[in-house]
Parts: C-alpha cells; structure tokens; sequence
C-alpha cells in the first residue's frame, strides 16, 4: 500500500481548510454584524416555510393596524357630528321648556332656526371630503334643507334626504367585522318631522311665537315637549352607539398590538443570531483561518524546491 504524501496533495487539503475557515468567518461575521442568521429565506433550511408564514400574517396584522387607525379617526369625526344633532335635539327641547316657563316666546324661533342649522351642518359633516351620512352617494350632500321655511314649502320630508341604504362595515381582524356607516335618514328624519311641525304651526293661524304665549301656543309646546324627549334619547342613542364601534375598534387594536408583539418574538426566535454563539464562532473562525494560513507557510517553506536552491 502506497503511504507516500505528496506536496500538492498537502497543498490542496490545506487550502481546502483555509476556504472552509474563511468561509465559517464570513457567516459568523455576518451574523454579528447584521445580528441575523441570514439574509435571504434559503439561509434559513427547514424553517423557511414556516418563517414565511409568520411573515405573512405579520404583514396581514400591520394593514388591519393601518386600517384600523383610519377607522378610528373617521369614527372619532362621526361621534362630534352626531353629538352636534343630539345637541340641537336638546337645546330645542330647551327652548320650548324656557318658553313655557317665562310664558314668552320672544327669541323661541330664532333658537329652534339656529339648532335647525347646527343639526343639519351635523348629518352634513365630512371625512377626508366624504360625506359621513350619506351611505354610498358620499360625494352628494345627504340634507338639503337650509332653512325652516323649507321644510313647509310643499315637498315630503323625506325628499330632503339624498342618502342611499347602504351602511359601510370594517373589518377590524380576522374574526371581527362591524357598521360603521350612519345614514342621515336614520338619525334626522323624526328631527325633521318635528321641526316642521314647529315651523308649520308659527306659519298658521295660532302663531306667530313673537311675545307672551297664547293657550293655543302653549298648549302646542306642551304637546311638543314628549315629541322633542324622544327625539333627544334616539340622537343620543346613535352617538352611543358610535362610541360603542369607537370602543370596539381600539379593543381591536390592543389585541393586534399584543399579537404583533408576538409575533414579533416568535420571527426572532428564528432570525435573531444567538449573539454569543455568533461572536465564539468568529473567533474560532479566526484561529481557524490563521492556523491554516500558518500550516501553509510552514508547507511552503518545507518545499523540497526550497532546500534545492
């Protein structure tokens, strides 16, 4: 059996070695300076596949978080326009009370004009130059009406609303959807209704309301103070009910916070270079590299060319 060594034999191991130790300190350095255990998904074997899958639901969780924020902020524009109608609801109310009991109705309609106009700024009011209450026609006006007199003029209440039925629904993550749609009909049709009944009655025979009330005057105000509770609870009933979705969507962003995070730690657990191990490889890549480099020196010079010359 031939036991003989050759030079380039010797010469080949070695350098095979000093490749192999070069390349074990290129990945170790890598690791400690990106503080990752790879750069592409082939760096990762056997755990690509799954590595892809958290990555993929991360990426899923981050535009419901960009969704939900925008919901947020038109649910939050939503509850100041409908608190604005529930507020002209009560002052209303208010005004007929204060009328009764000063038995005076000397400012009565200019009050009732001006929550008339509040109200219907509020089923008017826009997100991003969208109208809210508008249902699907957002780019159209949802309330007509400018003034009281409008609304004695002839035409049905209802044609003062230019809204159509359709009620828009978020999805806030995987499991949860909800209306955040609020049609102007909804909210302002019995507002309406009442209102012009006020106006009708100023226009008739019994008013106008310009100073001390007659018995017709005050009985009708008295009739209208039940009308008016009502239409106060129902206003406020749907500012509750938009803070109720206003609750639900920051529920919504809690939990998806708290998955993302983690996630976040379940794709480090994959990623993230185990930091000492990292730094002990390099260094013994190190002492590799300068072990095989030393090695093929002391081969060089060893050479039988050498001792020749």
């Amino acid at each position: 059996m031939d036991t003989r060594v050759s030079t380039s034999g010797n010469y080949s191991a070695i350098l095979a070695n000093l490749m192999e130790a070069q390349q074990r300190q290129v990945d170790a350095g890598n690791r400690v300076s990106t503080q990752q255990n790879g750069s592409n998904l082939k760096d990762y074997a056997n755990t690509a596949e799954t590595l892809t899958a958290m990555k993929s639901v991360d990426r899923r969780i981050t535009n419901y978080q960009d969704t939900n924020s925008q919901i947020a902020a038109k649910l939050t524009t939503q509850d100041g326009a409908l608190t604005q109608v529930a507020d002209a609801a009560t002052a209303v109310r208010q005004a007929i009370t204060d009328a009764l009991a000063s038995d005076r109705s000397d400012t009565f309609m200019q009050q009732v004009q001006g929550q008339f106009q509040s109200a219907v700024n509020g089923l008017n009011a826009k997100y991003d130059g969208k109208y809210l209450f508008a249902g699907g026609q957002i780019n159209t006006q949802p309330v007509t009406a400018t003034a009281l007199t409008d609304l004695t003029a002839g035409p049905p209440i209802s044609s003062f609303f230019k809204n159509d039925t359709f009620k828009v629904q978020a999805k806030l993550d995987d499991s949860t959807t909800v209306t955040t749609g609020v049609l102007a009909t909804d909210v302002g049709t019995n507002m309406l209704t009442a209102l012009k009944s006020i106006q009708a009655f100023q226009e008739s025979a019994a008013g106008p309301f310009t100073g001390q009330l007659t018995a017709a005057q005050r009985t009708f105000l008295e009739g209208q103070l039940a009308t008016w509770d009502g239409i106060r609870g129902a206003t406020t009933t749907a500012a509750a009910q938009n803070g109720i979705v206003q609750q639900q969507v920051d529920t919504a962003k809690a939990g998806l916070v708290s998955q993302q995070n983690t996630l976040t730690i379940m794709i480090g657990g994959v990623t993230d270079a185990d930091m000492a191990k990292a730094a002990t490889d390099l260094s013994n890549a190190q002492l590799a590299v300068q072990a095989s480099a030393h090695v093929l020196v002391a081969l060089r010079d060893s050479s039988l060319l050498n001792l020749l010359r």
